[in-house]
């Protein structure tokens, strides 16, 4: 055989069999020409072996051609076989710029897959993309224009995808302004007793607001979101911080969206990001529509009149006694009062922290949740 360029691209163990055929050898025959086990004849013809040097040499000595044609049929071989990993690489590499796939598999909101075909098929069905080269965006209920204060990041927009999954599943009554307006009154008597918060979920879906829990996914710093489905609000808390002030301050954030309809009749995209921070360093050409949840939360929890009323009459000296007293007479948790002192700058924040018990595990245990532990 003389040594020839190809045009199509084959794996060097086609020309060792084309060799043998042409001389009406077995596989053993080349073996015990080479002085090498059948095995590696084997290998070589199937390509699960690759030609060295050595090798190269004895088979140009075998056929009568030069052992570096050998070699070339192997470079170009492997080279070839180098593009189209290249091509895998790099589709895999768009697709991890594309959305956070590694925490999506580690949550198991992605089946992972080693072909890359399967992985973009996954990533489309998550997404709803028609297909993988599509922008993905997040707009439930209507097409909204991203703004700088909304703009989602992969980690939020994997999630807020998530929550739109699962609360397709989730059955509520018809959504109305006067049953919401009535959850509300409900919402406030629960206010003094941490254990009532698991009442929650029930009270929510009477009134046609479909409530999630889910763990937010690392970097996403997500405290909670509101959106629409079908004319019914999804209220999305993150649980990011354990704390009973937090937790009812990030519900009534949200719950606020959800009376002023934010998203729905407006392009007030509700993602809420950051709110503690928010809280304690205010943040400069805050959206009206987000102080105006701000203010409805606040006030819904410990009204205003009444806070600079106890401010008023108990500062500098907050007891634990005098917070516990005032929370009682306006029937909230003493860890709510705390907060709004927080946030007011009127106690260290390090003060009174026994105040602010936990309450992931009470509504984690009712609600339909994604993460903290619970599957």
């Amino acid at each position: 055989m003389r040594d020839r360029k190809f045009a199509e691209v084959f794996p060097p163990g086609e020309f060792i069999k084309e060799e043998l055929e042409a001389r009406g050898w077995t596989q053993d025959d080349l073996a015990e020409i080479l002085g090498r086990p059948t095995r590696l004849v084997n290998e070589l013809i199937a390509a699960k072996r690759g030609i060295t040097p050595e090798t190269a040499k004895g088979l140009g000595g075998a056929f009568g051609t030069s052992g570096q044609l050998w070699m070339n049929l192997e470079s170009v071989y492997r080279l070839s076989r180098g593009e189209s990993e290249q091509e895998h690489v790099a589709r895999r590499a768009a697709l991890y710029t594309k959305a956070p796939i590694r925490a999506m598999i580690r949550r198991k909101w992605l089946e992972s897959s080693n072909n890359i075909g399967v992985l973009e098929r996954n990533v489309c069905d998550f997404f709803k993309l028609a297909d993988i080269n599509k922008e993905i965006y997040f707009s439930p209920y209507v097409a909204r224009k991203a703004t700088p204060y909304n703009h989602l990041t992969q980690e939020q927009n994997a999630l807020l995808h998530r929550a739109s999954h699962l609360a397709n599943g989730v059955s509520v009554s018809t959504f109305s302004q006067t049953r919401f307006n009535n959850a509300l009154r409900q919402l406030k008597m629960l206010l003094p007793d941490p254990e009532e918060i698991r009442r929650i979920p029930e009270i929510l879906s009477e009134c046609g607001v479909r409530f999630l829990v889910i763990e937010p996914l690392p970097q996403s710093k997500i405290d909670g979101a509101t959106f629409w489905l079908d004319d019914s609000p999804v209220v999305v808390l993150s649980l990011r911080y354990d704390r009973i002030d937090w937790f009812w301050y990030t519900l009534m954030h949200e719950l606020a969206h959800v009376k002023n309809e934010d998203g729905k009749r407006n392009s007030n995209f509700a993602l809420d990001t950051n709110l503690l921070e928010e809280q304690t360093k205010p943040v400069k050409n805050r959206p009206a529509y987000e102080l105006r949840a701000d203010k409805f939360a606040s006030d819904f929890l410990v009204p205003r009149a009444e806070l600079d009323d106890f401010i008023a009459r108990t500062r500098p000296l907050y007891s634990k006694k005098k917070i516990m007293s005032f929370a009682n007479r306006i029937n909230v948790h003493s860890g709510i009062v705390v907060g709004q002192l927080h946030y007011r700058k009127e106690i260290n924040y390090s003060q009174n922290r026994e105040m602010l018990v936990k309450i992931r595990h009470i509504i984690t245990s009712v609600a339909l949740t994604d993460g903290w532990g619970v599957r």
